[in-house]
């Protein structure tokens, strides 16, 4: 097996350490030309430029670059503009796209992948024409719930924050061993996976169990709430177990 890893960052080194194990052959990415590690390569867009080390061929993609919608200077759209045609000229076997959950409606409701999609604010515009882009390109998307694992601990984010949420709103979240499990899942299945999944742990308990939960297990203050209206907009990421994958790792 043979994987290119756009982005190299807390999700995306998980995934080649894992796939590393399993001896597949791996590239990852960095925007820094000096990593000092053979594995990590460089890919750069300045000014519509890009520069790159990647020339591993034949190999399955995956994008795993956080999009920076809420900074000015994104140039995610470009840079994945640019992944795609560099995969092409490679000879990508498939290309997989981690989105968010959230492009569906906030509206309370049950999520499964046909569900509501929401293109009201900038970020949601930039992560559907993510999507679209990767579909013309007959890749493949995962849509990933509120990412938690080492180093991203409920309990230590949102200690003693004021949060604009409700308390009794549900979460949606997914531990990253998990979402490195689904981008396997979905890989080694890749003809027979649909085009886009939900990837979020079944578990849904309110805002205030969750956090208070996690607070309590690090000793730090749990957060306050702008409201206590009851809310369910709950994703169903039941559909990726059909290709033999299970949620395993505690949110």
């Amino acid at each position: 097996m043979k994987l290119v890893v756009l982005g190299a960052g807390w999700l995306g080194s998980a995934l080649i350490e894992k796939t590393k194990q399993a001896n597949w052959q791996v590239q990852g990415t960095s925007r820094s030309p000096n990593s000092g590690s053979a594995i990590i390569r460089q890919f750069t867009l300045q000014a519509g430029e890009l520069t790159h080390s990647v020339d591993l061929q034949d190999a399955y993609w995956v994008c795993a670059i956080p999009p920076r919608a809420r900074h000015a200077d994104s140039n995610y759209l470009e840079t994945l503009s640019a992944a795609l045609r560099l995969s092409d000229e490679l000879a990508c076997k498939g290309f997989l796209l981690c989105s968010s959950t959230g492009v569906y409606s906030e509206l309370d409701g049950t999520y499964t992948e046909s569900g509501e999609l929401d293109s009201e604010t900038a970020r949601k515009k930039i992560l559907l024409q993510a999507e679209q882009m990767v579909f013309g390109a007959k890749g493949k998307v995962l849509r990933l719930a509120g990412l938690v694992g080492p180093n991203r601990e409920p309990g230590q984010f949102v200690a003693g924050k004021t949060l604009k949420s409700s308390s009794q709103a549900v979460v949606n979240m997914v531990h990253q061993a998990d979402v490195v499990a689904a981008i396997e899942a979905v890989i080694l299945n890749w003809e027979k996976a649909n085009t886009v999944y939900n990837v979020c742990h079944p578990n849904h308990p309110t805002r205030l169990d969750y956090y208070q939960q996690r607070c309590a297990k690090l000793g730090t203050q749990p957060p306050s709430f702008a409201s206590d209206i009851a809310g369910a907009r709950v994703i169903d990421g039941s559909a990726i177990e059909a290709l033999g994958f299970g949620y395993q790792a505690e949110i």
